[in-house]
């Protein structure tokens, strides 16, 4: 299968600069710095990082919540921000946050919501033909209708609406899926659940950018990953290839810092930022994870990605 075939949304040259202070005092912050990366059709690519490393800046450009300083984002190879249909664009591209009681207008039931889902949508659908489709959504997602239907959204659980809102999605028949952080406010025994769920969307063919601090979870649902710090892109690749053959120091880190259920944590793990190498400080056109690196010297200039394996780029000068 040809690349144009299976291609939905790709960022290219992606970058967010963010201004802060006043007058003479005043800063520029690459929020998201040249980034780029595609997701076909039925693919889960997994954002990775720690907090402030612009994973849900870029999440709110594919959703045309932020407008990019540079580059593009390119739906089936149109840029989203040429698109003058935004009820076309939600109709194809949806987000699913972090807080679910947020997405929700809490005075209506769960059966208005769906309602004006279809008068918005989907009108072609018969009214009877649309209740049965969302009563079997409703199946997939592990809910059930009778139960959920005829109530408001405070006397749901955070879980069941992470999972309304996957078969929100799945009514629509969306193309692509922003789930930010979609697991994060919810107790364990219920993320199994929701990222099931998050699956049946993979099944119609959705390309999905699952957004996430959890590592485990991003193995566990992902096909591929980006790996950012500091608004960079430092790996990337198949999910399989970057977990089994980290290359990255910062991947690497990152990957030993996830607790593992068959041994106690050992307090004498490596902390990069511990390290007793000599940190230098960042400098425009060196490598911004130069002052926690234990393999770098001062001289370390800022990389680009390149291939070290079939489906595996690295953004190292060391390697």
């Amino acid at each position: 299968m040809l690349e144009g075939e299976r291609l939905m949304i790709k960022a290219k040259n992606l970058t967010k600069i963010f201004n802060s202070g006043f007058l003479f005092t005043k800063n520029v912050v690459a929020a998201v710095d040249d980034v780029n990366f595609e997701i076909g059709k039925g693919e889960i690519l997994a954002l990775v990082g720690e907090s402030g490393s612009g994973k849900s800046t870029i999440g709110k450009m594919m959703l045309k919540l932020l407008k990019p300083s540079g580059g593009q984002i390119l739906l089936d190879d149109k840029d989203i921000w040429n698109l003058s249909n935004n009820k076309e664009f939600y109709s194809r591209v949806q987000g699913i946050f972090q807080d679910p009681f947020s997405s929700f207008n809490p005075i209506f039931k769960v059966n208005r919501v769906f309602k004006l889902v279809r008068q918005s949508f989907k009108k072609e659908v018969p009214a009877s033909e649309w209740n049965d489709r969302v009563e079997n959504v409703l199946k997939k997602v592990g809910l059930n209708a009778g139960e959920v239907l005829n109530k408001y959204i405070h006397q749901l659980s955070g879980g069941q609406l992470q999972r309304l809102l996957i078969a929100r999605a799945l009514l629509m028949d969306v193309e692509v899926l922003v789930a930010d952080e979609i697991t994060s406010m919810l107790d364990a025994s219920t993320r199994v659940d929701v990222l099931e769920a998050l699956l049946s969307l993979k099944e119609i063919g959705a390309a999905i950018m699952f957004i996430t601090h959890d590592l485990s979870q991003a193995y566990y649902i992902s096909d591929k990953i980006v790996v950012l710090y500091r608004g960079s892109v430092v790996e990337m690749g198949s999910i399989e290839k970057v977990f089994s053959n980290p290359r990255h120091p910062y991947t690497q880190m990152l990957l030993d810092a996830i607790p593992q259920l068959d041994s106690k944590w050992e307090t004498d793990r490596i902390d990069i930022e511990d390290s007793d190498k000599t940190h230098a400080t960042w400098k425009e056109g060196l490598c911004k994870y130069i002052d926690r690196c234990p393999i770098t010297d001062t001289s370390c200039v800022k990389p680009i990605l390149k291939l070290i394996e079939e489906d595996h780029y690295v953004a190292c000068a060391k390697l």
